[in-house]
């Protein structure tokens, strides 16, 4: 519990790496991977969710959910998680309605369509990063 009480930073970090393991495993099954779509935006589960809300887990369990550090990451993660939601989410919705578009006038180029989330995704996200935090600071 020390080392990670103490190095915090590592925290999201794990929370990375276990939610794009998790999501190429996820790609796996769906006969989708490869290692730009598992570093990439969008899919299950969201990356975004996890590391935000693992750091803000961690806040909250070491300095309380009462203090100013851990409200600063809880409204960074909400700002975060909508914008995947949503910003993000309605961004990739105009890409796939921009390509259907100009596929018949530039069949060479093409918007990436998958840079959001759906709500499970996040949901998923954010749950690996809270069960990281809360494992790693329970050692």
């Amino acid at each position: 519990m020390t080392f990670f009480w103490n190095h915090l930073y590592f925290i999201p970090v794990i929370a990375f790496f276990a939610s794009v393991a998790i999501k190429g495993i996820v790609l796996a099954q769906q006969k989708k991977f490869n290692v730009k779509n598992m570093f990439g935006s969008g899919g299950m589960p969201s990356v975004h969710s996890s590391l935000v809300t693992s750091l803000t887990t961690a806040m909250g369990i070491k300095w309380g959910v009462s203090s100013d550090i851990f409200l600063v990451c809880l409204v960074f993660a909400c700002i975060i998680i909508y914008d995947a939601l949503n910003v993000r989410f309605e961004a990739g919705q105009h890409a796939k309605a921009l390509n259907t578009l100009a596929q018949d006038q530039h069949g060479d180029w093409e918007f990436n369509e998958s840079i959001g989330h759906l709500p499970r995704e996040a949901f998923i996200g954010s749950c690996i990063g809270i069960l990281t935090a809360i494992l790693l600071l329970s050692f």
